[in-house]
């Protein structure tokens, strides 16, 4: 018991979806195997609703979640926690007229086409969401599997997207990320950390929700993860 305490045994049962494990997590993991050579962690990677049950099923013990403003994660038997703001931003090739407006509202794209997620993607609801208050119906030029797919048929040519900054980490070359203009409808996600409220966190868990919170702070204060358009990486 006293070596699970010191975190010179066990096993952390972690939960994550696609972008968090392609951003925040592998830095976490790595504070944490370092801090804690004796523990061991075990992820994971599901879509929400599978990260959820398995939250409520005593499956994973911790979990990296998302929301936004229309479907919150409320739910009384979790504890939740929010780790970092991640904004949606426009991608577009690295040679669009785009990038030399001042700034960038949805409405100024209507006549634009898009790379839209395919699958009824949490992003594709975004984009038809924004573009409908904005007073246009998107014109859909490719559905894309992921997000590689997608920044690869924007630096094609082929249209625009819009997408989750923490999803665009590892960003093209040959495509830019742009900020759009204050008040336009283009909205936040929140990434959460959850965990189930009715039992006492583990060592494990207790260590590795101080990692996450310091690793999201390291995103938030990044350059990277506040594209602007007067500084787009690269450009």
């Amino acid at each position: 018991m006293d070596s699970f305490a010191k975190l010179d045994r066990g096993t952390l049962r972690l939960g994550s979806f696609p972008t968090a494990s392609a951003s925040l997590l592998p830095l976490a993991l790595t504070r944490f195997s370092r801090k804690h050579p004796g523990a061991r962690a075990h992820v994971r990677s599901a879509l929400l609703a599978e990260l959820l049950e398995l939250l409520h099923t005593g499956e994973i013990e911790l979990a990296l979640l998302w929301d936004y403003e229309w479907n919150r994660v409320d739910e009384s038997a979790l504890t939740v926690a929010h780790l970092l703001d991640d904004p949606t931003v426009l991608v577009v090739p690295a040679n669009s007229e785009l990038l030399d407006e001042a700034e960038i509202t949805l409405a100024s794209l209507a006549s634009q086409q898009w790379i839209i997620r395919a699958d009824h993607h949490p992003v594709a609801t975004v984009l038809r969401r924004s573009c409908h208050l904005a007073g246009f119906d998107p014109i859909i030029a490719y559905e894309s599997h992921d997000y590689q797919e997608a920044q690869a048929m924007v630096a094609a040519g082929l249209g625009i997207a819009i997408a989750p900054r923490l999803a665009l980490t590892n960003r093209r070359s040959d495509v830019r990320l742009v900020s759009f203009a204050s008040g336009v409808p283009a909205p936040t996600r929140r990434i959460l950390l959850a965990r189930p409220g009715t039992r006492e966190p583990t060592p494990a868990a207790l260590a590795m929700t101080e990692i996450l919170r310091a690793v999201a702070q390291k995103f938030s204060d990044s350059s990277l993860h506040r594209t602007r358009l007067g500084s787009v990486p690269g450009r």
